[in-house]
């Protein structure tokens, strides 16, 4: 795609804050000074813009920043498209879960057992009601173990 994309420029550092104060003048501005150019020889100069080349830039400034708001507006429903896939599926596999939990305690569903331990350690969760074993307090040393007296 960036190869079809004419005046293409790939920002560096900086860019944005140094290309922004000319880049806001309003484009009403920008058509009155070609205007001026165009109408006043006095206002030609080496190394500027001829006005024709000046419309050119503007228009492909109005439509490229049209194209990039759309193709941003894209890209944000592409992500929320992704989120919602990943939504249905992980809702899917908690429903599959809950079931499978319920269904494990049946004799006769014994062999979900070990399905429904993987998904368990695979989820990553910690069981609602049950904490992890507190390890055993260590002694800690005395004052006498270590031959000084605590200080008061």
């Amino acid at each position: 795609m960036r190869d079809r994309v004419p005046n293409l420029v790939i920002p560096s550092k900086g860019d944005r804050r140094r290309l922004a104060p000319a880049a806001s003048v309003p484009p009403a501005f920008v058509e009155r000074t070609a205007v001026a150019v165009t109408n006043s020889a006095a206002l030609v100069r080496g190394g500027g813009l001829d006005p024709a080349r000046t419309r050119d830039l503007m228009d492909f400034s109005s439509a490229y920043l049209l194209w990039a708001d759309e193709l941003e507006a894209t890209a944000e429903f592409v992500r929320h498209s992704a989120i919602a896939a990943r939504n249905q599926a992980g809702s899917d596999a908690l429903t599959t879960f809950a079931l499978a939990r319920r269904l494990a305690k049946r004799p006769e569903n014994a062999d979900l057992a070990p399905h429904v331990e993987d998904m368990r350690r695979a989820l990553g969760r910690t069981r609602k009601g049950k904490s992890k074993p507190v390890p055993e307090p260590t002694a800690e040393p005395t004052a006498e173990d270590e031959g000084t007296t605590p200080a008061k």
